[in-house]
């Protein structure tokens, strides 16, 4: 996915003669990216332990609204009305976790069921103006500020030149570490010299995007918060006994329950997560808008559940990436900006995006084909 991106951004940057690598097209690409991102990154969980959540979108728009309603009709400050929609998305998530676990409901009826329901309250609740706007400029910042500069070198943003810098020696540490574990129980593992061109080549794309960010008006909060929950989420996914457990449920649900892992339990944690994720996509995309309105979260599902899936995520479980989740959301990003910016239709844009993640999967099933 890593060489994929180079790829896609390299041959949109030649066909529009440098304009897709701007620094205000690459800012943008980012900040449209951040609420699927971070949708993206619940559902990995959730598809990893073979179930799906359809009710992200609608729910997420949903939350949306609540929050847009809180701050205008309701006078409540942003520093609360952020933790009430969070703790609502948390409560949400649990509630189909029990239609899943509890109830043995599957979770496409479930989750279907639920989409249904926060459609219909979506449209309720913004029926009487269609659309509420916000003027809460500590609200609107976070879908639409930046992090201050603290100072600038070269004309570039310091504090986003640290952030990448970060970023990137958190990815080289993280990658020789998981390297050292493989090795110490005897993993198969890929040669030293490639190994190195891996790192050397995630951290130049890295580095070359940050420069590029620094240079316009340095990262956005809500690429920084993207950030903050891909750095979580690796952690607990990667590092804890509780990621452990998700993979192992994932791999085979029957094993993991014998060996004494309380898989309803797996259930109720990986979709409480994925409904404080729904939640918080919610406000970012409201927060960008300014508003609230009565389509807010379609489609965003197949948006998270796609970027997913090219992310490399299996289809059968227990395989795949918070990582790779937000690749695959800004690799299916740079796609749509890159087409747009070409003069591409809409319908040939549906079909290439279709036909990118068909690959995605058929790459993922012909890849469990040669491990069989």
């Amino acid at each position: 996915m890593y060489i994929a991106l180079a790829v896609i951004m390299i041959v949109f940057t030649i066909l529009t003669d440098g304009l897709f690598m701007s620094s205000r097209n690459i800012s943008n690409l980012l900040d449209a990216t951040g609420y699927i991102a971070v949708l993206a990154v619940g559902m990995t969980l959730v598809i990893v332990i073979r179930h799906i959540d359809l009710s992200v979108g609608f729910a997420a728009g949903f939350m949306g609204a609540i929050a847009a309603i809180l701050l205008t009709q309701g006078g409540v400050p942003v520093y609360l009305t952020v933790p009430i929609i969070l703790v609502l998305g948390v409560v949400i998530g649990l509630f189909n976790g029990a239609m899943v676990a509890a109830l043995g409901i599957p979770s496409f009826v479930a989750t279907l069921a639920a989409m249904l329901i926060f459609r219909g309250a979506l449209l309720r609740v913004t029926e009487k103006t269609g659309t509420i706007g916000i003027k809460d400029e500590h609200f609107n910042a976070i879908g639409n500020g930046f992090i201050p500069a603290i100072a600038t070198v070269g004309g570039l943003n310091l504090l986003s030149l640290i952030i990448g810098v970060l970023v990137i020696l958190l990815f080289i540490y993280s990658e020789i570490s998981k390297r050292r574990n493989k090795l110490k129980y005897q993993f198969e593992v890929i040669s030293r010299g490639m190994f190195a061109l891996k790192l050397a080549f995630v951290s130049a794309i890295i580095a070359y995007l940050t420069w590029v960010i620094a240079g316009y008006n340095g990262f956005s909060w809500t690429v920084v918060i993207m950030l903050a929950v891909v750095a979580v989420y690796h952690f607990l996914t990667t590092k804890t006994v509780l990621g452990r457990h998700i993979y192992a449920v994932g791999s085979n649900p029957e094993a993991a329950h014998l060996s004494g892992i309380n898989v309803n339990k797996i259930t109720y944690i990986v979709f409480g997560s994925m409904g404080l994720l729904s939640a918080l996509s919610g406000i970012l995309f409201t927060s960008r808008l300014q508003s609230a309105t009565t389509t807010a979260g379609t489609l965003f599902e197949l948006d998270a559940i796609a970027a997913a899936y090219v992310g490399g995520v299996s289809a059968a479980g227990g395989v795949g990436k918070v990582t790779g989740s937000i690749i695959g959301a800004i690799v299916m990003a740079s796609l749509s900006s890159g087409m747009n910016l070409l003069g591409v239709g809409i319908s040939y844009q549906y079909m290439i995006r279709g036909a990118v993640l068909a690959a995605a999967v058929i790459f993922d099933v012909m890849t469990r084909k040669r491990r069989g």
